[in-house]
């Protein structure tokens, strides 16, 4: 499809580990689409299911990675083999729309001085459990309701400056050897050396994934709440957006009181129910409720008021062990510097002494 002289080459950088379920539909999307790019990249990190076979068959450029490394060496790779000045990054579980890259060119044309842009997931996930459902509407919520000038990046389907992500070292591949939040990281290094990074919420993606209860806990707590309270504290950088907004910080304690006091209830029954105790229980569920008003109607008008009563204890528990998270990740943080603090000390005098 021909394009204009003013559009930017594209290059799109797909990472993908034993992807065979959604890579097909995938690559089918990013060919449907009304924009050509100059280049469509998968990087395999070494599937042993039939990945590769399915994307040689679309046609598109296909490199293997010798060994599993991980997406942050996979989108390295394919960054420094990418051909275009701007550089797509697409999960292989997301399905792009017919005006995807469109979009992203519109928006390095319409803000010359941005540096990178990011969406978010559509409001109509491709799986229909209820976990797949809550989980993906509610990455919607946050990033829909987020600022336009971003601290962070996303790489779900993100885009940037090759030439900014090449001088800036690409992603942290030695911090991060599994998908985690290589990609948040990536946006701090950006935002600390004055780049700016776009929003765009008009930028939308389907995703394929199915979510279980056990993945979406271990993914929560080990690959994004712990690595990303570290992040926080050695930047020293905790930003007002996104789900850090501060009432998403006082809903975290409220989260904490409601946890505490279930099993209170339970072994003391009876003798909590007095006025002042329901009470305070009705204060604190009412203020929790309150301060999630927006994202309690955004899922009453998208899936009703039974699926919205079912999101609430999912709510609280996510609440919960990502606040239980930072608090044990800033225990272990000031710990290791104090311990730092001390050996420095004794380091000094024993070299006084000498």
């Amino acid at each position: 499809m021909n394009q204009k002289n003013d559009n930017l080459s594209i290059s799109i950088i797909i990472p993908v580990y034993n992807g065979e379920k959604h890579i097909g539909r995938c690559l089918d999307a990013v060919c449907a689409s009304s924009y050509s790019p100059c280049e469509i990249i998968v990087v395999d990190d070494n599937s042993t299911d039939k990945t590769i076979d399915i994307a040689r068959q679309k046609g598109v450029i296909v490199h293997q990675l010798p060994e599993r490394a991980g997406p942050a060496v996979a989108r390295n790779y394919g960054a420094k083999h990418a051909m275009g000045e701007i550089l797509l990054f697409i999960d292989s579980d997301v399905e792009v729309r017919k005006d995807t890259l469109a979009a992203v060119n519109e928006d390095f044309r319409r803000y010359p001085k941005i540096t990178a842009v990011f969406g978010s997931y559509d409001d109509t996930p491709s799986e229909e459990n209820f976990l797949s459902q809550y989980r993906n509407l509610m990455h919607h919520f946050h990033h829909q309701q987020a600022r336009e000038e971003a601290f962070s990046f996303w790489a779900g389907c993100g885009a940037i400056k090759k030439c900014v992500l090449m001088g800036i070292g690409g992603f942290d591949q030695n911090r991060y050897k599994k998908h985690s939040i290589e990609d948040i990281e990536l946006g701090y290094r950006l935002c600390a050396k004055g780049h700016k990074i776009l929003l765009d919420n008009r930028l939308l993606v389907k995703h394929l994934k199915q979510w279980k209860f056990i993945q979406m806990i271990r993914t929560d707590i080990l690959l994004r709440a712990i690595p990303w309270s570290y992040l926080i504290l050695e930047s020293k950088y905790m930003p007002m957006d996104l789900n850090l907004k501060l009432h998403h910080k006082i809903s975290t304690i409220l989260a904490g009181i409601m946890i505490f006091l279930m099993p209170l209830l339970l072994l003391r029954g009876d003798d909590l129910f007095s006025f002042n105790f329901v009470m305070f229980i009705g204060i604190i569920l009412f203020s929790f409720l309150i301060l999630n008003k927006t994202f309690y109607v955004f899922f009453f008008r998208k899936k009703g008021i039974d699926f919205t009563i079912k999101v609430f204890p999912f709510h609280v528990l996510y609440y919960c062990y990502s606040g239980a998270s930072f608090v044990l990740c800033c225990f272990i943080y000031y710990i290791r510097c104090f311990r730092r603090i001390v050996k420095r000390g004794r380091h000094t005098r024993n070299y006084k002494f000498k």
